[in-house]
């Protein structure tokens, strides 16, 4: 699959440019992760894909062909994770999955589909679990085992670990892991580590603007020289030496004192230069472009 995007913008209530001639292009097999502050626009890019918003001005293409003539066909081909997914919770596991299947028009193949897919969520024992008893990190589950079901070319996946301990947000990364190899698969989060642990290519939008679109590499190189580290015995030594100068990216209690990460376009001599992790570059770029 090859989804084509040009010039797209949204503006709500003709005043708030929610997106802003935005150029993508995604192909499979690929792994994106969309990175950017809550309010960036990141939604609404997700929604213009699947139908449940038109854009303002420009185009998408799916396979060159225009979306809203491609629009039923994609439907079929479609996973899909909204941020606030709603769940029928009177209905089991099974229950609401052979919904879900009756809606996608997977006939025949719909049984199979939703017994392979609650295996690769990991949900066997709760099939026929009611969805209210369910944790929320079960209650996730079920949503991305609904994404997966039927021939999805294209999942979308909005904000999915938001709210999840460590150790189940691990569980979907592994989980994300083995959607893509033949898939385009696109993540929506804020939480950097999602994004390290699985995308190929990140895109970094804030504002409605795309700010950067590459891998994890480049994108740390071009932090590089721009993130140093504080050391002081007080807090109230790395603030007053921080200032308005720097933005901080991290903050250490140690038995020294405390070490500060910080960003800024020049770092003076006087603070030691240190390599950028993922998060230094975002919150770089974010502060650098927007």
């Amino acid at each position: 699959m090859k989804v084509s995007i040009k010039d797209l913008s949204v503006t709500y209530n003709r005043k708030k440019k929610a997106l802003q001639k935005i150029n993508v292009e995604l192909k499979s097999p690929n792994f994106v992760g969309l990175l950017g502050p809550n309010g960036a626009g990141k939604s609404t890019f997700m929604k213009v894909l699947v139908s449940r918003i038109f854009p303002t001005s420009g185009e998408i293409k799916v396979n060159d062909v225009p979306l809203f003539n491609y629009e039923k066909e994609m439907k079929k081909k479609l996973g899909y994770l909204p941020q606030n997914f709603g769940l029928y919770d009177e209905l089991s596991v099974y229950q609401f999955l052979d919904y879900m299947a009756s809606l996608k028009e997977l006939g025949k193949n719909a049984k199979e589909n939703i017994n392979q897919v609650i295996e690769q969520v990991n949900l066997q024992k709760k099939r026929k679990e009611k969805i209210r008893n369910l944790s929320g990190g079960q209650r996730q589950r079920v949503g991305i085992a609904q994404a997966l079901l039927g021939d999805s070319e294209l999942i979308i996946l909005d904000e999915p670990t938001v709210g999840l301990d460590p150790e189940e947000r691990i569980r979907f990364r592994n989980i994300f892991s083995k959607m893509a190899h033949d898939k385009i698969v696109l993540l929506s989060t804020h939480i950097i580590d999602d994004i390290q642990a699985v995308c190929r290519r990140i895109i970094v939008i804030n504002e409605g603007k795309i700010l950067f679109d590459g891998t994890s590499p480049e994108l740390i190189q071009l932090a590089n020289g721009h993130v140093g580290l504080v050391e002081e015995k007080e807090d109230r030594d790395i603030m007053k030496k921080i200032g308005n100068r720097y933005k901080s990216t991290s903050k250490l209690f140690t038995k020294m004192g405390v070490s500060c990460r910080v960003i800024a376009e020049k770092i003076e001599s006087s603070i030691s230069l240190v390599e950028p992790t993922l998060e230094d570059a975002y919150t770089y770029v974010i502060a650098k472009y927007s």
